[in-house]
């Protein structure tokens, strides 16, 4: 693990009790890495929209500390701050200026000369595919695009530590890929990513590291790949040669189920092995000409790791 002076974010023993005497953290300590691409994930009231809001500046703590690549929050905010850009899930913008004069005045409150101000512009809007939308009213955009420059106008100030709050909530599932195409370019690039959703495939594609909270303490915090080891189930997807016999074979330590006519689901132990299952369907004149992984081992670890939260209350606001 790196020291406080380069880790991006660094949380220690962090508590948060409101004026109502509802506690929404419980001494969280947490270190990002830089370069990181990161998860938190929890369900609802879990703590993450109150940590995230701390981290932020937009929540005062209780008690404990952070500190954004070595500079602490509390004693110097503003130059903390600096090293920040925020993606909020409300779409926060003015519907009736430009996306260039969104990010021109944007990065102009912040302190960026308006030359370089233009300069970035360009640069993120064609990061975002929104050079074609430079000039046209915000409301005319689709929800995708407001999320892309919500995005775009959070790097205008050249973060070195970008938190993201559910970047891809309520847009479809092609928008959401293009999405991360560009969170993975600006990850690539340098920034540090900190990214909370309720769309637990998205954590699984994009994160290497995460942190599950619950009732305001985190309950895992390691690599995406340790954490999903834990798992002792897979699922897979079997496509079949020809159509499925109507009476499906029993197979001892397996759960086996018709998706469609060409399409098995089959989930197993991760300790058996793979032709043993294969030899048992060939025995029943079923042939499986591919397969694919079904199940999403993240959720299933969450759902785990809560005690069988529903998977339904992820990504609102604690």
């Amino acid at each position: 693990m790196s020291d406080s002076s380069t880790l991006a974010l660094r949380v220690r023993d962090l508590r948060k009790t409101y004026d109502n005497d509802v506690t929404a953290l419980k001494g969280v300590t947490l270190d990002v890495e830089p370069g990181d691409f990161f998860a938190l994930l929890g369900p609802n009231g879990a703590g993450k929209s109150t940590l995230i809001g701390i981290i932020s500046s937009l929540v005062n703590l209780s008690s404990g500390s952070v500190e954004i690549f070595g500079i602490d929050l509390v004693r110097e905010r503003s130059r903390a701050m600096r090293e920040i850009g925020l993606v909020p899930q409300e779409i926060n913008m003015n519907m009736f200026e430009t996306p260039r004069d969104i990010l021109v005045n944007y990065a102009g409150f912040y302190g960026v000369p308006r030359a370089e101000a233009l300069v970035r512009a360009d640069q993120e809007l064609e990061r975002a595919h929104l050079t074609a939308k430079a000039n046209v009213m915000v409301r005319t955009l689709s929800g995708g695009m407001k999320r892309r420059l919500m995005i775009a106008r959070a790097m205008m100030t050249r973060p070195r530590l970008l938190i993201l709050d559910e970047p891809t909530a309520g847009v479809d599932i092609e928008i959401r890929r293009d999405m991360w195409t560009n969170l993975r370019e600006i990850n690539r690039a340098g920034t540090t990513i900190i990214l909370t959703t309720h769309y637990l495939e998205e954590a699984e594609s994009l994160c290497r590291n995460l942190a599950i909270i619950n009732r305001g303490e985190i309950i895992e915090h390691g690599s995406m790949r340790t954490l999903l080891a834990k798992l002792d189930v897979e699922g897979f997807l079997l496509d079949v040669e020809g159509d499925i016999p109507a009476t499906l074979p029993a197979i001892e330590g397996t759960v086996l189920k018709r998706e469609d006519d060409h399409t098995l689901a089959l989930e197993m132990p991760r300790a058996m092995d793979l032709n043993s299952v294969f030899n048992a369907l060939s025995d029943h004149g079923i042939r499986v000409r591919s397969m694919r992984t079904q199940s999403n081992r993240l959720e299933e670890l969450f759902v785990r790791l809560t005690a069988g939260g529903s998977m339904n209350t992820l990504g609102a606001s604690a």
